[in-house]
């Protein structure tokens, strides 16, 4: 193959779209093996990790108060919900994710925490119609929807979003920069692979570091949210420290568990992919490792007057 016809190969991945595919699994995770105890605690760890970088569960709403009733889209382990029942007593925060194992382990955490009057945990499906009324919750949040959305997927979910939220109520989507900056040459090469395969399989609209949280604004703004705003969030990671530590760990995992869905559209040989997971943990346990996860969250408002919030 020429030089010219790989470079006219490389340009056509950057400027178009995957299209959808006819046939595909039924879960859309990009970690196939989401029930394994070390990937619910990872999930539980990382949640903790995010949420504590970010200022909170919700840092960028002058008075999380009014949020009565709250939906938190791919809950996952349910830390985020937990958390944020545990800032406001009178706040009920409903969790849905497709996994029931994720659902149990959740709930067994509210149940331990005394979350459990709070906090209520559902199998659903996201990318199906949600199984709730019209305009009931006051807040709908989904993180890390790059996770199981593809490109094609947005706009049924933030119709779904819309119709389950009150008028003058809150849609809000976090999500991160694929690549995490850092001082590691293994591990900036492993997230470029992370971004490749993310834009061949369809979770970037672009196969750039940005190639979803750039397009969150527009997103909001085109599926019917008024008053779209943003705000970056930077976690610095540096080694020898909790947060190093956790990254470390949560890094450690991602690695192992995400090299069947890299392998398939990155297509790292073998060998290959296990020299630079090895070349990885030593550069991050080095004294002077350090490391920057780049989030944005996205935030606007349903149309429509404002209405008291039933109880």
């Amino acid at each position: 193959m020429s030089d010219e016809t790989t470079n006219d190969q490389t340009q056509h991945e950057r400027q178009t779209p995957p299209q959808p595919p006819k046939r595909e699994h039924p879960s859309t995770y990009v970690v196939q093996d989401r029930e394994n105890e070390r990937e619910l605690r990872r999930l539980t760890i990382q949640d903790q990790m995010i949420t504590n970088g970010m200022g909170g569960v919700l840092p960028e709403q002058p008075d999380p108060t009014i949020f009565q009733r709250v939906l938190d889209v791919g809950c996952g382990t349910g830390g985020w919900a937990m958390e944020a029942a545990r800032n406001d007593p009178a706040m009920s925060v409903v969790g849905i994710d497709i996994s029931q194992r994720m659902m149990e382990y959740a709930r067994a955490q509210a149940a331990a925490q005394h979350l459990g009057d709070q906090v209520e945990f559902q199998v659903m499906d996201a990318l199906r119609i949600l199984e709730f009324p019209d305009a009931f919750f006051d807040l709908v949040n989904l993180r890390f929807g790059i996770s199981f959305l593809r490109t094609w997927d947005w706009p049924k979910m933030l119709s779904e979003l819309l119709r389950v939220t009150r008028p003058g109520g809150i849609i809000r989507v976090t999500d991160e920069e694929v690549i995490h900056l850092s001082n590691s040459p293994a591990l900036t090469q492993f997230w470029e692979l992370f971004q490749l395969s993310f834009y061949r399989a369809g979770h970037l609209f672009a196969n750039t570091t940005s190639g979803l949280t750039d397009h969150l604004p527009r997103l909001l703004t085109q599926h019917g949210c008024q008053s779209v705003q943003a705000k970056a969030h930077a976690l610095a990671l540096p080694a020898r420290t909790p947060e190093g530590q956790a990254y470390y760990d949560d890094v450690e995992h991602v690695v192992q568990t995400t090299r069947p869905f890299l392998q398939k559209w990155a297509g790292s040989a073998a060998r290959e992919y296990d020299d630079l997971r090895q070349r990885i943990l030593e550069e991050m346990q080095r004294p002077d490792f350090r490391a920057t996860w780049n989030l944005l969250t996205v935030w606007g408002t349903k149309p429509g007057a404002p209405h008291p919030t039933t109880g």
